[in-house]
């Protein structure tokens, strides 16, 4: 196997394991505050975006086949402690929050208006906290204009 397939392999390997992390993190202080209804599979599938996964990839396999094994594990340290403090509640809820939440958002449908925080886009449904009703409402998508 040639080396840059090797590097490539690897760095799948590893950002997978990140990105799972990152969004257990997520979901575990933000999803679950919010009584959020989306399964973590979901949650991170949707939330992929196949380009920075690829380039992380290729960046993290090269750093850690090109590159001096005490770099390539200084460098992979650090991320791994980066991606695991999101599994601590404030820092898991400020990614998500960052990632996820819409603020002072307007919302019509076809009889109401609401004004609120987005807290969650999905599939199917909206979940929003609507700042006049003061409590977070689901909304399906198929109404909204």
């Amino acid at each position: 196997m040639s080396k840059f397939i090797q590097a490539f392999l690897t760095g799948l390997f590893f950002t997978f394991i990140l990105d799972f992390f990152l969004f257990l993190g997520i979901y575990e202080n933000y999803i679950k505050k919010y009584n959020i209804e989306v399964y973590y599979n979901i949650l991170f599938a949707d939330h992929q975006n196949i380009y920075i996964f690829l380039t992380c990839s290729l960046l993290i396999g090269f750093i850690i086949i090109y590159i001096g094994k005490k770099i390539a594990v200084s460098f992979m340290s650090l991320l791994f402690i980066s991606v695991f403090a999101t599994l601590i509640p404030s820092l898991g809820y400020s990614v998500a929050e960052a990632l996820l939440m819409q603020k002072a958002v307007t919302i019509h449908t076809n009889k109401f208006t609401y004004y609120g925080n987005l807290y969650y886009s999905g599939r199917k449904n909206i979940t929003f906290y609507d700042y006049d009703l003061k409590k977070v409402i689901i909304l399906n998508k198929n109404t909204i204009k």
